[in-house]
């Protein structure tokens, strides 16, 4: 309970003060701009290959968007296709995987995690900028974005997670 509280707390300040700079890049490293450089394309390429899948039918279990996508199903999907990355099957493993991020400096590609079946880390999405994230919500809706400044979204936010970097 107390992880889940900070991890409010944390994005509920986070929200108040950072605005659409959240999908800036806030920090360049000082020994290699290249570096700095690639991690953005990567990023932004994954998160426009998640747009792609825009209005794919959820499916429970589902891996691909010719036969739907549930949350996991579909951040597996991106980065598989869009970077090589091989990421684990559930939410909650995937939440293990990169880096944590501070709410306040999320990047387009980065996933965030949400408490969705009263378990932490049960849904994931990709995050789009300015406090939009894609993900597929639950059986009988599409893939869609949402605004992570929803009540609802606030209130089961888990944190954040940067695979770039990782393999």
């Amino acid at each position: 309970m107390h992880r889940r509280a900070l991890a409010l707390s944390c994005l509920v300040a986070a929200l108040a003060s950072a605005g659409a700079a959240c999908a800036q890049v806030q920090e360049t490293p000082a020994t290699d701009s290249g570096l700095l450089d690639r991690y953005v394309s990567a990023s932004q390429d994954a998160a426009e290959r998640a747009l792609s899948l825009i209005g794919v039918r959820y499916r429970r279990g589902g891996n691909s968007p010719e036969s739907g996508l549930d949350c996991s199903g579909l951040v597996r999907y991106v980065f598989q296709d869009t970077l090589g990355f091989e990421l684990p099957r559930r939410s909650r493993d995937i939440s293990r995987v990169g880096e944590p991020v501070d709410p306040a400096k999320l990047r387009p590609g980065d996933l965030v995690f949400f408490n969705t079946l009263r378990d932490a880390f049960s849904h994931v999405g990709v995050y789009l900028g300015d406090f939009r994230f894609l993900h597929a919500p639950s059986a009988g809706k599409p893939v869609r974005i949402d605004d992570m400044r929803e009540h609802y979204w606030v209130k089961r936010f888990n944190g954040a997670r940067r695979l770039l970097g990782q393999r």
